[in-house]
């Protein structure tokens, strides 16, 4: 990368790194420095293509095989057979044969309350055909980033099966790799096979998943992955499947959703055994600033600006494009929807004191954390509230 492009990748970079000293733990901050070095600055998986981490965890062995009757573990068996009586296949449970029909000016892809441009002129003055064209840019934008969303979820999973100490908890954590491998399997053959588009991983979510591959503390990535990332996947799911009519991704979404509410109520009871067990002050603290150093993270996440390069970079400065998208009210409420499936379980795990609540509260997000957790949530509750 040259000289000029590192320059511009920092100068752009400098509202984000002013965002992510909110907690002012300089541990936390330590941890994400060079994560955020990599993704924002030296924007490695972009120009690399692949990403190689040297990761250094305990993998542990329980060669006694016990099973507990604790509450927690008993949660698991329960996952665990839903998990096996739910599994199904992304080649033939799926109808690829279905035809996308993106309906008039592409509104059946996605509908307008999930489009920051529709006010835009520049927007408005397009022909169908190019209205569409952007239409399907966004949507492609956004599943694009929920497939390396889940190839992370993929690895993390993995990770955390060889890490836990629970028996009961491996196993469960052995569906949970299939589960992500399937949906991996599944948005790739829809963007490539369906849309026709593919976006680079945006570098938030980057920064994230290099920060939680390189942490040797498995509940670190199980917080990270179980109930930041996928708790924010299944309320953009949830949302996403009640702003499309088309048929084949709507079914999609709600045999995902299925999945991924288990993986979320699974991370719940674990951090919860977990944590409950033994854990210091100090090493709660230090998890209530990463999360909310993540939450941060995350939000920005849906700033599109790879799909901004595409079509409004000639038009707009970047910091224009961000005060349009973080300005609008679509997708200001599509953010905090996203966030409604997070926050409870922030605060179900003890990470939401009153000494973080005033951050979430500036970031809007802090009236969604009295909602209900996963654990008190079936799949069905999710999948309703899609369809509200």
């Amino acid at each position: 990368m040259g000289l000029t492009r590192t320059l511009a990748n920092l100068c752009h970079a400098g509202p984000v790194f002013r965002d992510a000293i909110q907690c002012g733990n300089p541990e936390v901050l330590a941890s994400l420095m060079g994560p955020a070095y990599r993704g924002f600055v030296k924007q490695m998986a972009k120009n690399d293509g692949f990403s190689k981490f040297r990761v250094g965890f305990d993998a542990y062995f329980d060669w006694e095989y016990q099973r507990s009757g604790s509450d927690a573990m008993v949660q698991m068996r329960r996952l665990y057979e839903a998990a096996k009586r739910n599994q199904w296949n992304g080649s033939t449970d799926l109808d690829w044969k279905t035809v996308i029909e993106p309906g008039p000016y592409g509104r059946g892809l996605m509908h307008d309350h999930l489009l920051p441009i529709t006010d835009l002129p520049e927007f408005k003055a397009l022909p169908e055909d190019r209205q569409i064209d952007q239409r399907l840019g966004l949507l492609s934008w956004m599943l694009s980033q929920f497939l390396h969303g889940e190839q992370g979820a993929l690895v993390a999973a993995s990770q955390v099966t060889e890490a836990v100490p629970w028996l009961d908890a491996k196993l469960y954590g052995s569906t949970q790799v299939v589960d992500e491998g399937r949906h991996v399997e599944v948005f790739h053959t829809y963007l490539t096979e369906k849309l026709g588009k593919l976006y680079q991983i945006n570098d938030n979510l980057y920064v994230v998943i290099d920060a939680l591959m390189l942490s040797e503390e498995w509940d670190i990535k199980f917080l990270g992955m179980q109930i930041m990332i996928e708790g924010l996947a299944l309320g953009a799911f949830s949302t996403i499947r009640h702003s499309t009519d088309e048929p084949l991704l709507r079914y999609l979404l709600k045999r995902v959703i299925t999945d991924e509410a288990r993986h979320v109520h699974f991370g719940v009871i674990t951090l919860k055994e977990h944590w409950d067990t033994g854990m210091t002050e100090r090493e709660r603290r230090y998890r209530e600033d990463w999360a909310l150093e993540v939450s941060i993270q995350l939000r920005n996440r849906f700033l599109a600006h790879e799909f901004y390069e595409e079509y409004y970079a000639h038009m707009m400065s970047r910091s224009e494009w961000d005060k349009l998208v973080l300005g609008s009210p679509l997708m200001a409420n599509f953010r905090k929807t996203i966030f409604k499936r997070i926050m409870p379980n922030l605060r179900r795990l003890g990470l939401m004191s009153s000494r973080v609540e005033r951050h979430y509260k500036s970031l809007g997000l802090l009236d969604l954390s009295y909602g209900k957790a996963a654990t008190e949530l079936s799949a069905e509750d999710m999948l309703e509230e899609a369809a509200a």
